[in-house]
């Protein structure tokens, strides 16, 4: 499917009002039928979820001033279910609704694979992150990275001439760091840059982790290179688990701490990466099996029909806390049916009450 300009519209609007991320897009859909009607409903689902004040939806105008915007800079807003989606990324449960691409659509299309680590990397983790790029792109494989110092941009370099994408964690047009600007357009004649924020989007600290999911969701497999113990490149090895991605790390010297994050994911189960043939030989029989077709639009749940009495909220709400609980739990505990869970869960994310965690666990914010 594609989304007609006025349905584009209505997504864009969607996904840049206040609280809505993609699960909560996702479930909107679900539970109003489509984007126009999720928009009406947004003031009236916040307020039943303790909203204290209106929630900030998107402008008809604030839309089009930045779709127009993209076309100048020559960025496709591309919505999940249409062609030119990635195949991979589509499957993520927290995938983008509309992803912002520059460089060639096609590349999104081809069997990739990450490369990341430290950005502060030793002369021989960049050589051999280089090295590690270059054969997987000879092998015919896209190079997936994120941009940063390191190894992320050795990683990009080395792969520049076949195709490597680049995942931004802030809009197209703030690139960071600003010094790598100048590869990233050599990068877009061969691949692409991926964004899923807007543009004017300066990237902050807590950007960088939501990037990294978008670094994995496009891969078959992410390799690790050099991480520190508390590196951000752990919490993209994290995140390709929970995708069911392959995870593999390059074993380092005990006495550098720049290897203590991959020498531990060694020892955890992580495939050992001593040379590019260690990566192929995992990720080559899966290129015989592509991911499924997509749904032409998140489908609506069944069992969704209904608002949530007042009880039952009162019920689901009781049992939520500053600990992260699974949905199945609020579930058997409250004796509300789960489609009622979920749209409780809805009112109090867009009030501002709710936060998300990993493997489907939410708490209550105070």
């Amino acid at each position: 499917m594609r989304l007609t300009d006025e349905q584009r519209i209505d997504w864009l609007r969607l996904i840049r009002s206040e609280n809505i991320g993609p699960r909560t897009f996702r479930a909107l859909l679900n539970h109003c039928g489509g984007a126009r009607a999720a928009l009406e409903a947004l003031p009236e689902l916040a307020r039943r979820g303790g909203a204290k004040r209106t929630v900030a939806i998107c402008s008809r105008e604030d839309a089009e001033r930045e779709l127009q915007a993209c076309a100048r800079l020559g960025i496709s807003l591309v919505a999940l279910g249409e062609p030119d989606y990635p195949a991979r990324l589509r499957d993520v449960a927290d995938a983008p609704p509309l992803l912002a691409v520059r460089g060639r659509l096609a590349v999104l299309q081809a069997p990739a694979v990450a490369i990341v680590g430290s950005r502060n990397a030793s002369a021989a983790g960049i050589r051999f992150a280089e090295l590690l790029a270059r054969g997987l792109a000879e092998a015919g494989l896209i190079v997936v990275s994120g941009l940063a110092r390191g190894i992320d941009i050795a990683a990009h370099r080395a792969s520049v001439a076949v195709g490597t994408i680049a995942v931004l964690a802030g809009g197209h047009d703030r690139i960071y760091p600003p010094e790598h600007s100048a590869l990233l357009e050599q990068m877009l004649e061969a691949g692409a840059a991926v964004s899923e924020m807007p543009l004017g989007w300066e990237p902050r600290g807590r950007d960088f982790p939501r990037r990294n999911r978008l670094i994995s969701g496009l891969s078959l497999g992410v390799v690790l290179v050099e991480a520190a113990r508390r590196s951000g490149s752990l919490i993209t090895a994290r995140m390709a688990l929970e995708q069911g991605r392959e995870v593999f790390a390059v074993p380092g010297s005990p006495l550098d701490p720049r290897c203590e994050g991959t020498n531990g994911l060694l020892k955890q189960g992580a495939t050992l990466v001593t040379g590019v043939e260690d990566v192929l030989a995992v990720v080559r029989p899966m290129l015989d099996r592509p991911p499924e077709s997509p749904a032409a639009e998140p489908p609506a749940d069944e069992g969704s029909g209904g608002e949530p009495a007042a009880d039952e909220r009162a019920r689901v709400i009781a049992l939520l806390g500053p600990t992260p609980v699974a949905l199945d739990d609020l579930v058997r505990l409250s004796g509300v049916r789960a489609a009622i869970v979920r749209v409780v869960l809805l009112e109090l994310e867009l009030a501002g009450r709710l936060e998300r965690h990993g493997n489907g666990l939410v708490s209550l914010i105070s």
